[in-house]
């Protein structure tokens, strides 16, 4: 038994192999990419902005890590509010140390809390780090007494 060969029409063949999109569909992806190219870069500033921040703010560790360093082997930090402008990289921060009595000192004249706030702009906005420590106060040094 021998079947016969399907026959299809020549302008039916055409018709399939020309066939494109519809304007719908043209119009339904141009919304789509209207939706998704704005979400998109909305997306890569807010990355580009926290990658500014962080290493700016890991910058401003280093800037309120050497003001406390600095400050603790110079004794420098006996003023009770200190400030100023230092350039790590090429950033300016701006920084306050200040000296408070620390509260869990009982007579709260040995121990002092020393903290630095060191201030940052990114992308037009204004950041902060703040660090802290103890210190003992220089002139309260305490002395023991040796038995002879």
């Amino acid at each position: 038994m021998r079947f016969a060969p399907e026959i299809t029409s020549r302008g039916a063949r055409s018709r399939r192999s020309a066939a494109g999109f519809t304007l719908a569909e043209v119009m339904a992806a141009m919304v789509f990419m209207a939706i998704v190219i704005p979400v998109a870069l909305e997306g890569l500033s807010i990355a580009t902005r926290a990658g500014e921040v962080a290493a700016r703010k890991s910058d401003a560790s280093l800037v309120a890590e050497r003001i406390l360093n600095e400050s603790l082997v110079t004794t420098n930090w006996t003023q009770t509010v200190q400030s100023g402008t230092l350039r790590q990289g090429i950033q300016d921060f701006r920084w306050t140390l200040r000296n408070d009595p620390w509260t869990g000192d009982r007579d709260q004249t040995m121990i002092r809390l020393l903290t630095v706030d060191v201030a940052f702009a990114a992308q037009g906005k204004d950041y902060s780090v703040r660090l802290s420590t103890l210190a003992n106060t220089p002139s309260m040094t305490t002395q023991t007494n040796s038995a002879p």
